[in-house]
């Protein structure tokens, strides 16, 4: 009676890896012809290993270099409320009224706009 065995090996415990050997990896899986599968086979290591070192490595957390993360809230102050410069009105001679602010905005309405109406807006405006 002959009886063939075939031992499968598998890694226990947490296994260390270079950043080369994740790189290499990470070849496999995303190079031209690349595939995950076939990568996660020849380099012994799960899938969701290969996608956090993908993640990682186009962070530049993989090699060390990783990107200045950016602020999430800005320090603000708040002070008293400025009072506005007075925009220039220029009337036209065909009854319209031109309003530059300070700015550079510029509001054009007729003669017989509402006064409160308009102060409004030019107090939107002008923020």
């Amino acid at each position: 009676m002959s009886s063939r065995i075939e031992v499968v090996s598998r890694v226990s415990g947490r296994r260390r890896w270079t950043v080369e050997q994740k790189l290499a990896a990470l070849r496999d899986a995303f190079g031209p012809e690349g595939c995950v599968r076939t990568a996660c086979e020849r380099h012994e290591v799960g899938s969701g290993s290969i996608y956090t070192w993908r993640r990682q490595a186009m962070s530049g957390e993989l090699t060390g270099v990783r990107k200045p993360i950016e602020p999430a809230f800005a320090e603000v102050q708040i002070s008293e409320q400025l009072a506005l410069p007075v925009p220039t009105v220029a009337a036209r001679s065909n009854g319209m009224i031109g309003i530059e602010l300070p700015s550079g905005i510029k509001v054009s309405v007729d003669a017989t706009v509402d006064a409160d109406a308009l102060s409004r807006v030019i107090g939107v405006l002008a923020r």
